[in-house]
């Protein structure tokens, strides 16, 4: 969630002598060289991070290892109908640099089991953890079955990681009657704890969607924020801002050492998209928060973009090139749902207006102005037009429904939302009616409070048609504690009629998927300063099938 201004200085941080050298190099090149050179660029920002094609690095001998490396658990995403991705990290030491690990790549043995006394394993190998890679682990299983429950675990000489639990996708030509997800964003460790996931972790979903800031980059001292730690010191290392890959990679051993978050990977396959805080506050594409040449921050981006994806169970075609990375992508769950996931940060055009709440103006509503860019924007409009699904999902960052901030024709409206870019808005607004889609559900984080919205053809209309349905799904900490009623409330709930509901607690949104109708549960908690809080249920909507709205259920 951003804050109202753009301006902010970073925060003092000692570069190492390999930092000062990219940043030498990046005043060298151009955007349009940087981009377009990519293995340049990859070179340029990892030329020693980088496993050499063809080279073989020494390995260690596994039962050398003296400490348990699976110390930030196991994870599961991108369910298919035959595969699932397994993830695991080891860091036997994970606030060190190297994770306790040293430069050596470690063989690490997997099983795929029916069961989770894994007597009936069912696939089975060996994968390597590379510390080019930070002795990351992405296995792509092959050869399942659509539609079932499996579990997994990883072994790294004589120490056996926690066991998961994931499911692959149902057949495409599946006919389903329901499937359920849990929408989830948003969680800065040093707001409090991650309570929420502990209540998403026994929730019987199929799969759950992040929808950015997965990470934070700001300072986290020795107390954990607000946390308010007594029993434990963070070390140093995490109380200034991320700038480098190593800052990245230490900082998701922080979030990831987190049992909360931990027992929710290791309970459902995730799909995780990013947001700004994965990389920076609120930059635009290639243009960062704060006055940097755009060469400079392409170096800092493509270092998140590299930590990010060896954090987080993704296939191989989402690993980034130099300071790129193709992150939206579609999954199918049967015929019953399509899932579209976007990219709102990567491609998007400079925010309008120095990104201050701002009234629509020649600015914001340049025709030019883009928030997926072109190329994403069709692969979404073809999509729908290919589409067979009962129901259109789009899982992404930023609120897309109308949000006037006052009671005013002319209320400001965030500039770094869809509201800032409504051209765009419209552009897809409209290749959803050409597509004839009839359920269409948009799932949104960002905002850190929860949302139930209709979606209007004109939202300036509230007699105008409902096209589809969005939640945006609360956080899991990001805010702090929260409150039921925030101060702006009733505010905007009357300057925008088309909004049902607003909470702002802590929490995530459950969605049951059906062929009659889809029902939300908007899930929460009434505080994170301290563990243990009971899950609630604030409220509950239903939106049917041919008849979209959101409707107290």
């Amino acid at each position: 969630m951003a804050p109202l201004g753009r301006p902010r200085a970073l925060a003092a941080h000692a570069f190492s002598p390999h930092d000062a050298v990219l940043s030498a190099a990046a005043r060298h090149l151009g955007r349009r060289r940087f981009l377009t050179v990519t293995a340049a660029a990859a070179a340029l920002a990892f030329s020693t991070n980088l496993p050499a094609r063809g080279a073989v690095a020494a390995e260690m001998d596994a039962a050398r290892l003296t400490a348990d490396p699976f110390t930030l658990g196991v994870a599961s995403g991108d369910p298919l109908p035959e595969s699932v991705l397994l993830w695991t990290r080891l860091a036997p030491e994970p606030f060190e640099e190297d994770g306790g690990m040293g430069q050596e790549r470690v063989s690490v043995q997997w099983e795929v089991a029916l069961d989770e006394y894994f007597a009936l394993v069912v696939r089975k190998g060996t994968a390597l953890a590379y510390p080019e890679y930070s002795h990351s682990v992405h296995v792509d299983v092959q050869g399942l079955t659509p539609g079932v429950t499996y579990y997994y675990r990883f072994r790294a000489g004589s120490y056996i990681s926690p066991a998961g639990r994931t499911r692959t996708a149902p057949a495409a030509d599946a006919d389903l009657t329901t499937m359920r997800l849990g929408a989830v964003a948003c969680q800065a460790y040093q707001d409090g704890y991650y309570t929420v996931y502990r209540h998403l972790a026994r929730e019987d979903v199929d799969v759950v969607f992040h929808l950015g800031d997965y990470l934070y980059e700001y300072a986290v001292n020795s107390a954990g924020g607000e946390r308010g730690y007594t029993d434990v010191t963070l070390p140093e290392v995490f109380n200034r801002e991320t700038m480098t890959l190593a800052d990245y990679r230490l900082r998701y051993s922080l979030y990831k050492s987190d049992k909360d978050l931990q027992a929710a990977h290791a309970a459902h396959p995730f799909v995780v998209t990013w947001d700004d805080h994965e990389t920076e506050n609120n930059y635009a594409d290639s243009v960062p928060e704060n006055d940097l040449p755009p060469s400079e921050f392409l170096l800092r981006r493509a270092a998140a973009y590299r930590a990010y994806w060896e954090n987080q169970p993704l296939r191989s075609a989402q690993l980034p090139q130099g300071p790129d990375a193709l992150l939206y992508r579609r999954l199918q769950w049967g015929t019953l749902a399509q899932f579209d996931v976007l990219d709102t940060r990567q491609y998007r055009s400079d925010q309008a207006y120095d990104d201050r709440p701002h009234a629509p103006g020649p600015e914001s509503d340049d025709p030019a102005r883009t928030l997926t860019g072109a190329e994403q924007e069709k692969w979404l409009l073809d999509g729908w037009q290919a589409s067979d699904a009962l129901w259109n999902v789009t899982a992404q960052q930023v609120c897309f429904s109308q949000r006037r901030f006052g009671l005013t024709a002319d209320a400001p409206l965030s500039m770094d939302a869809w509201d800032g870019y409504r051209a765009s808005r419209n552009r897809v607004v409209a290749g959803a009616k050409a597509a004839g889609l009839e359920n269409w559900l948009i799932l949104t984080g960002d905002v850190h409070v929860a949302y139930a919205f209709d979606v209007k053809d004109d939202f300036d209309n509230p007699d105008s048609r409902t096209l589809g349905t969005e939640l945006a799904c609360s956080s899991v900490s990001s805010g702090k504690d929260g409150v039921e009623r925030p101060d702006s409330w009733e505010t905007q709930m009357k300057a925008n009629p088309h909004m049902k509901f607003y909470d702002g607690r802590r929490g995530f949104a459950r969605v049951a998927i059906g062929t009659e109708s889809a029902r939300i549960d908007f899930k929460t908690v009434s505080v994170i300063s301290t563990p243990g809080a009971p899950l609630t249920t604030a409220a509950s909507f239903v939106t049917e099938v041919g008849d979209q709205g959101m409707k107290p259920a």
